[in-house]
């Protein structure tokens, strides 16, 4: 793809200052991520299902499992990626962040992310909101980074013009 560099290695994990981990997501992870979805659904579909249809209220664990092994191709090609933020151990997903080439214009990336339901205004969520956008201008060769939801809302967003 030519969003990124031919040599850009992307990280395989990243440590975060309360402890936690952030890795690429893989179809092994479904038995963790489908019940870290699910007990968020409704304010998750709130911010992602207009833009996203994601994630549907008929969602399947399967569908799940097909939607994770789906983003491990993609990560494996550079066509996007997604990160699970997990406790140390692994055991635990908080949520996940999203980086993706850019679907509308004016930025070289687009980048999302999310946290469960019970960690919303929580200490972990704050930290989590910090890291991101200093780990992506830190770890990632972007320009202008859009940060959906942060820098602008996803109605803003699903306003702009396609990307060229």
């Amino acid at each position: 793809m030519t969003w990124l560099p031919s040599d850009f290695v992307h990280p395989v994990r990243v440590e975060l200052p309360g402890g936690q981990c952030l890795r690429p997501i893989s179809g092994a992870d479904a038995p963790i991520d489908y019940p870290a979805v699910m007990s968020s659904r409704e304010r998750l579909w709130s911010i992602f299902g207009e833009a996203w249809g994601w994630p549907a209220d008929t969602i399947t664990y399967e569908a799940n499992k097909a939607d994770l092994e789906r983003h491990a191709a993609e990560i494996a090609a550079h066509e996007s990626f997604n990160y699970v933020l997990f406790d140390a151990a692994g055991t635990t997903e908080y949520g996940c962040v999203y980086i993706d080439p850019p679907e509308k214009a004016g930025a070289d990336a687009e980048v999302s992310w999310w946290v469960v339901d019970d960690a919303v205004g929580t200490e972990l969520e704050r930290e989590f909101d910090a890291f991101v956008p200093r780990w992506i201008g830190e770890a990632w060769p972007f320009e202008r980074p859009r940060f959906i939801g942060r820098d602008l809302t996803w109605k803003e967003w699903l306003a702009l013009p396609d990307a060229g």
